[in-house]
């Protein structure tokens, strides 16, 4: 993780950590896990806009890219509607996607960067398939006011699996992010 200039890098014993709703914050779920908040990196805003552009095209606005080592190997969007298969939400079809095309062993350690805080279904396959990394838009408390949602964030899911240690960046372009629910 790379710390903000100017803000302390804490350690804190964490069992669990809520994502603040429009804040960019970052937390990696361990036994004693370092919490850094920090602005947004141009890369994580880049990877995003992607992911906002595959919820322009989704079922329901939700869109969802994969990246690892700077390029992209999946993208998804919500095909819920389309599919008639309610798991196809964007981050379930960017995984699927990923596992054909490259296997397994390219998800380890990577980014998914999604234009929703994943739901706790969403939220389990990223953890089981050991993604490192999870950089979402708007957060589950700010969905709410537009669609319905289970009120569980993605850090609560992830703070039961300590198998699979994750770093959660939240509130990356948010604004653009619920902005799609407004033009449905």
């Amino acid at each position: 993780m790379r710390p903000h200039a100017g803000l302390p890098d804490c350690d804190v014993p964490v069992s669990r950590r809520s994502v603040l709703a429009g804040s960019v914050a970052t937390s990696t779920f361990a036994v004693a896990a370092p919490i850094t908040t920090f602005a947004a990196a141009e890369d994580d805003k880049q990877f995003m806009r992607i992911a906002i552009e595959e919820a322009r095209r989704a079922d329901f606005p939700f869109g969802a890219v994969i990246v690892r080592d700077g390029r992209v190997l999946a993208r998804g969007r919500n095909l819920g509607r389309s599919q008639d298969d309610p798991t196809a939400h964007g981050e379930m079809v960017a995984i699927r996607r990923c596992l054909a095309a490259h296997g397994g062993a390219a998800l380890k350690g990577a980014t998914l960067y999604t234009s929703g805080e994943p739901c706790a279904m969403c939220m389990g396959a990223i953890l089981w398939c050991h993604i490192g990394r999870l950089v979402f838009a708007a957060s589950v408390q700010q969905l709410a006011s537009k669609i319905d949602q289970i009120m569980l964030s993605s850090a609560d899911v992830a703070a039961t699996a300590r198998f699979a240690p994750i770093s959660i960046t939240g509130g990356v372009l948010a604004d653009m992010a619920m902005q799609l629910f407004d033009k449905r």
